[in-house]
């Protein structure tokens, strides 16, 4: 990413999240998740869907949210037991209490480096959260560096680190 695309973002006065995630790195996050025979998944922030149409398990264990299909996540109330997207940075704060509230097994977001603060750590840790892993990896043309970031609830914060090498297209 060259200088100019950098402090355009750095500096933008109107927040635009929509930043669709590559298939490959959806993927390997979901893939990163222990996950337990009959698990219900919700993708919060459906986009293309690329999430949600790589759950490993069926369409009666899965749902989604978008805010364009008048899905509010919001306004989300149902049982469910891993919470897996990228979500709008702009609004991480409200994402993060709204997820705790929905109280899952695993909460697991795709975060631009740095998102992940202590305050932020604390909060799950607070509510019985620990960091259990983390994916990093690069996607061409986004800011800095992504982590998947996967907090387990009864767990300590021992996070099993995991990355590649690959400039995610």
């Amino acid at each position: 990413m060259n200088a100019t695309r950098s402090t355009k973002i750095k500096n933008r006065t109107i927040p635009n999240d929509t930043f669709y995630t590559p298939t490959l790195v959806a993927k390997t996050h979901i893939n990163s998740i222990h996950t337990i025979t009959g698990d219900k998944w919700l993708d919060p922030f459906y986009g293309k869907g690329v999430y949600y149409d790589h759950f490993p398990v069926p369409e009666n264990q899965r749902s989604f949210t978008e805010i364009s299909l008048d899905k509010d996540f919001f306004e989300y109330t149902k049982p469910v037991d891993i919470i897996c997207s990228n979500p709008p940075y702009s609004i991480i704060d409200r994402v993060i209490t709204k997820s705790i509230d929905l109280n899952p097994r695993i909460i697991s977001y795709l975060l631009l480096e740095g998102k992940l603060t202590p305050r932020r750590i604390k909060l799950f840790n607070d509510n019985g959260y620990g960091l259990t892993g983390m994916y990093i990896c690069k996607v061409f043309n986004w800011y800095g560096m992504s982590v998947a970031y996967t907090f387990t609830r009864g767990c300590e914060n021992h996070a099993n680190i995991t990355y590649d090498r690959i400039v995610h297209k």
